[in-house]
């Protein structure tokens, strides 16, 4: 095997990938299809998204804020961009007259009681046309014992999407012995871009984030991860998005806080208006403050 060559560091972040005749990047040679999924997932006239992820009952079962999905999420839908669930929900509390883009996971087998890396595919691409999906995610492990067959995972569904035109979101799962910094997180995106995946999940990082969506050459959509402090969750979607961020798929930073709708509402105006962390606080806090909670609509 030949010797790795060093990593690079010409990122150029201040340079913008173009993309011409479609708003988003790395995306403009794709079919009709693909673009139009795409369109609906991403605001055309933003170029981002603010995605509700609310899959974690795959792996946990009735997670802290969706032991009812029809109480506590359905009511949010009309604030999302995107939603990113499991086929389970969306069939059976999903309302089908609901016309937000829909996101499907689409590997699974393992619980927190076991290696959560050591997935499989867990629904068929024909599936996920049959239920109208713009798309579906995938774990990718890069850097763990079952690399390899994550890889695979998302290849198989990379190439059974080009058949339908959906896209695949490359999620990059980070094990817990496993550092959390640009350099990985460089090196998983880019893996999983080279591979196929139409836009990546990653999480955040404050060194470095920007040389992370530089160097991928499809959009990247932050991951909340654990529950936060408003303030902190709202602070970190602001600065993914500035430094080349093309959205959020959050999940407990909306679905626990006190005031779900508030929430989700400030990080819209976090997203798609630029506004900044402590004006979005005041959002929060203001609809907050008029009956925006738990189980209220604003």
């Amino acid at each position: 095997m030949p010797e790795a060559d060093k990593e690079g560091h010409r990122y150029h972040a201040d340079t913008p990938q173009a993309a011409p005749g479609f708003f988003l990047k790395g995306s403009h040679q794709l079919d009709w299809g693909m673009k139009n999924r795409l369109a609906r997932t991403f605001n055309p006239q933003t170029g981002r998204t603010v995605m509700l992820a609310i899959d974690h009952g795959y792996i946990q079962g009735p997670t802290t804020g969706l032991e009812r999905i029809d109480l506590n999420i359905v009511p949010l839908l009309p604030q999302c961009d995107a939603l990113f669930c499991t086929r389970g929900i969306l069939r059976s509390v999903i309302p089908a007259d609901c016309t937000k883009a829909i996101c499907l996971r689409a590997s699974g087998g393992a619980s927190i009681l076991k290696d959560l890396s050591n997935e499989q595919i867990a629904m068929d691409m024909e599936d996920a046309a049959r239920l109208n999906a713009v798309g579906v995610g995938v774990q990718v492990y890069i850097g763990s014992d079952f690399e390899t067959q994550t890889v695979h995972n998302m290849t198989r569904l990379v190439d059974a999407g080009l058949r339908y035109g959906i896209p695949v979101m490359g999620i990059t799962a980070v094990g817990k012995e496993m550092k959390r910094d640009a350099q990985y997180f460089r090196l998983a995106c880019r893996i999983i871009a080279e591979l196929g995946a139409h836009y990546v999940k990653t999480y955040y990082v404050e060194d470095g984030f920007e040389t992370v969506t530089a160097s991928c050459p499809v959009p990247i959509v932050m991951a909340g991860g654990k529950k936060v402090p408003e303030l902190e969750a709202l602070t970190m979607a602001y600065n993914a998005v500035q430094q080349g961020a093309a959205g959020v798929d959050m999940g407990r930073n909306i679905f626990q806080s006190e005031a779900p709708h508030a929430m989700i509402a400030a990080i819209n105006a976090v997203v798609h208006k630029n506004v900044k962390p402590k004006e979005a606080l005041d959002i929060f806090q203001s609809l907050k403050s008029k009956g925006a909670a738990r189980g209220v609509a604003a």
